[in-house]
C-alpha cells in the first residue's frame, strides 16, 4: 500500500492481478516464481496510477509477506486438528523458501507434517493438476483430502479436482457462486475442528 502511493485500498487489486497473471503463466506453460509475478504486477498497478516502480523496489515491497503473523484463531485450531489425528500439509502458490519463512516466522512450522509448493510442479492453483499432484505426493486419493482456504477460487478448484473443502469466511472473502458447495463453511478456523468432529 505504501509503494502504491499510500493507497492500501489498491492492495486487493494487486492481489487479484497477481492471481490473474499467475494463471496467464499457467495456461501459457511459462512458470515463473509467484513473488516475481507479484513484483511485476505491483509495478503494473503503480503505472496505472501514474508513477513508476522499478523491479527492485517492487520486489522489496512484496518481501514482508514472509513475516505476516498468523490469524489468532489459526494456532489453536491447527493444534486441535493434529490432536484429532489429522495430517496437516500446506499447499501454496508461493515458493518453498517463502512458505518455509512464512510458517517459521508465524510460529506454525511445527504444526505441519509437510509443505508442498507449486514450484515443484510448475503450475499454479487452481489448476486441477495441482490438487491431484498434491494428493499423489501425500500418498492418498483426492477424495481423502480436504483443502481449507479463505479464497473462493482455491476452494472451488480443489472441489472440482475431487477434494473435500472447507471455506473460512474471512472478511471480504466469498465462496464462488458457480463452484461446488463446500463441505464446511466457517467464520474462522477455530470452529472447524468441532464441525468436523460432528460430521466426519
Amino acid at each position: 500500500g505504501q509503494e502504491l502511493g499510500g493507497r492500501p485500498d489498491l492492495v486487493q487489486h494487486w492481489f487479484t492481478t497477481m492471481l490473474q497473471y499467475s494463471l496467464v503463466h499457467t495456461v501459457s506453460d511459462q512458470y515463473r516464481d509467484f513473488g516475481e509475478i507479484g513484483g511485476a504486477c505491483l509495478a503494473m498497478i503503480a503505472k496505472n496510477h501514474g508513477f513508476e516502480l522499478g523491479p527492485e523496489v517492487a520486489m522489496t515491497a512484496v518481501a514482508p509477506i514472509r513475516f505476516l503473523p498468523a490469524h489468532s484463531d489459526v494456532p489453536p485450531a491447527l493444534k486441535r486438528l493434529r490432536e484429532d489425528g489429522y495430517r496437516l500439509i500446506t499447499l501454496t502458490n508461493s515458493s518453498s523458501s517463502v512458505a518455509k519463512d512464512q510458517l517459521q516466522n508465524a510460529g506454525l512450522d511445527e504444526l505441519f507434517d509437510a509443505r508442498f509448493s507449486v514450484e515443484d510442479l510448475g503450475l499454479f492453483k487452481p489448476h486441477a493438476h495441482v490438487y491431484r499432484w498434491a494428493a499423489r505426493r501425500a500418498g492418498v486419493k483426492p477424495s481423502d483430502c480436504m483443502l481449507v482456504a479463505a479464497h473462493g477460487w482455491d476452494v472451488a478448484g480443489a472441489s472440482w479436482a475431487g477434494m473435500k473443502t472447507a471455506f473460512v469466511a474471512r472478511p471480504e472473502q466469498q465462496v464462488y457462486p458457480l463452484g461446488p458447495t463446500s463441505d464446511f463453511i466457517v467464520p474462522s478456523l477455530k470452529e472447524l475442528p468441532d464441525e468436523m468432529a460432528n460430521r466426519i
